[in-house]
């Protein structure tokens, strides 16, 4: 039913609902908490998206990957890149396995925050776990490249995209050519 509200734009709505499980006998558990969680990242709200995440600590409910991701999300979308990469290291402190959903909300918050060198380095940690980008990691990178004025690296990374198979969109294209256009 959250997920419900959340789709219609009715955030508040959903909101309201998960209060609302504290007056009944239902207990909240992971997947409230990440349906949460996900519309505070759907409507930017990233400083509610990291208190259901303290929350979910408080109350001792084990967090998941989908969970972790949806709060970097959140944080990428409230452009806060650092805030992101404290959450990936602690998944690994609770042994928390990233995935490419992950790894791609991670280089996506570099992105926006031009932390292009950070996303380059998240993009080698991916390919060193053997996770195989796609087209929206891709991009990502590519377009954290253009920001950061490096090119030939966003081009390399468009080459790429051919190498390993991966499908561009329309989104990649765009990125590669306003990367020739910085380049001049």
């Amino acid at each position: 039913m959250m997920s419900a509200y959340e789709k219609g734009g009715e955030w508040q709505k959903a909101m309201r609902m998960f209060d609302a499980i504290a007056q009944t006998n239902l207990e909240y558990n992971v997947v409230t908490f990440t349906t949460a969680i996900s519309i505070c990242d759907t409507y930017g709200k990233w400083e509610q998206a990291l208190q259901f995440l303290s929350t979910m600590a408080q109350r001792e409910i084990e967090k998941d990957t989908v969970t972790y991701s949806a709060v970097i999300s959140a944080c990428g979308n409230g452009s806060r890149w650092e805030h992101a990469l404290e959450l990936f290291s602690l998944m690994a402190e609770h042994e928390v396995l990233a995935n490419l959903i992950t790894y791609s909300a991670l280089i996506s918050t570099c992105e926006k925050c031009s932390e292009w060198e950070k996303a380059l380095h998240i993009f080698s940690m991916m390919a060193q776990s053997e996770l195989k980008p796609n087209t929206i990691t891709f991009n990502a990178v590519i377009s954290a490249c253009k920001k950061g004025n490096e090119s030939q690296t966003a081009l390399e990374f468009f080459s790429m995209v051919a190498q390993s198979k991966v499908e561009p969109d329309t989104i990649s294209f765009n990125a590669a050519i306003s990367a020739c256009e910085v380049s001049g």
